[in-house]
């Protein structure tokens, strides 16, 4: 079974069509957006998610 995508809510934006997902590969958080943007692999979920957030509130 493959990585679940871990859905990341950021505030509404109607002119923002980016979707951040947050994919666990092994021991590491994988945060990546459908713009093209990803951040790098990190152990620290809060770390993870906090960038992801960070991207699509400036987006």
């Amino acid at each position: 079974m493959g990585p679940v995508p871990e859905p990341l809510t950021a505030p509404p934006d109607a002119t923002s069509d980016h979707r951040v997902e947050l994919l666990e590969r092994g021991p590491f958080l994988l945060a990546r957006c459908s713009c093209g943007w990803a951040a790098p692999a990190r152990r620290s979920r809060p770390l993870a998610r906090n960038e992801a957030r960070t991207h699509a509130a400036g987006a």
